[in-house]
């Protein structure tokens, strides 16, 4: 599972744009008890969501031309110019080109070769997400993309990272792991090939969010009570627990997982 212990790889930082930042924290406060705390004025809109001193994830307004709401996975690089630069020699596109933020680290956006959005973090003094595999924290990302093995090569390539096969119902699942150590450790992730039953009908390319939730079947109840929407219900994985997909009320797609115990 994800830890606040990043390496080269590892997934650092999540942030959502949204087109009414008000709203969406008040959303993301009922469903899963974030407190949204602004960067203050020269941050442009954006702040954190924190569960007490940690900061969870982030949030801001939309600032790229025809952006949709969407959450935004950041993988932490060491040397962010040329991690660029093997995006787009892996055939990914940049879409915003390294800048300082504030001594604060390195972003960069990007975009793989199937179309899915994630972003780049070369850390300065923020290293990362504060609080990760608990109660309302990020605790696994997964890739959805027409030709998984692609997708994991074009990211082995950026990052080192190995997969490893995990059957499932209707499909092969690839757990992804940060390049070093045990690798049932050092797992982070998955890669699914993207299809209708996943996101109820509305899959895209795209990097997806999980967060820990102790009771999915409540969080869904308030989630829809608030504006959201359930994209899949609520169902048990054997070995890896209770999963179910959502959209906010302004489209972001994100996910919910209360783990198996022995994962």
């Amino acid at each position: 599972m994800l830890g606040t212990d990043f390496v080269t790889g590892s997934p650092n930082w999540l942030d959502l744009g949204s087109p009414d930042t008000d709203a969406a924290a008040a959303f993301y406060g009922a469903v899963l008890g974030w407190q949204f705390e602004s960067a203050g004025p020269e941050a442009g809109g954006y702040g954190f969501f924190r569960i007490g001193d940690k900061t969870v994830a982030a949030l801001g307004p939309l600032t790229e031309e025809g952006a949709r709401s969407a959450w935004m996975v950041h993988f932490k690089t060491e040397d962010i110019q040329g991690t660029v630069s093997a995006v787009t020699a892996g055939g990914g596109r940049v879409r915003s080109e390294p800048m300082d933020v504030m001594g604060e680290g390195w972003l960069a956006q990007a975009t793989d070769p199937q179309g899915a959005d994630f972003a780049l973090w070369q850390p300065g003094r923020t290293t990362g997400l504060g609080l990760t595999s608990a109660p309302g924290a990020l605790l696994w990302v997964e890739l959805h993309v027409p030709d998984p093995v692609a997708g994991i090569s074009f990211y082995q390539d950026l990052f080192g990272w190995r997969s490893q096969e995990m059957p499932a119902p209707g499909m092969t699942y690839r757990v992804l792991s940060v390049k070093d150590g045990d690798q049932q450790a050092a797992s982070f992730g998955g890669a699914a090939p993207m299809g209708d039953g996943a996101g109820g009908g509305v899959e895209q390319p795209r990097w997806v969010p999980y967060f820990h939730a102790t009771d999915v079947d409540a969080v869904l109840t308030v989630a829809t009570a608030k504006g959201g929407s359930v994209l899949m219900p609520a169902a048990d994985v054997p070995d890896v627990g209770r999963i179910s997909w959502l959209a906010d009320p302004f489209g972001a797609v994100f996910a919910l997982l209360k783990p198996d115990p022995q994962m």
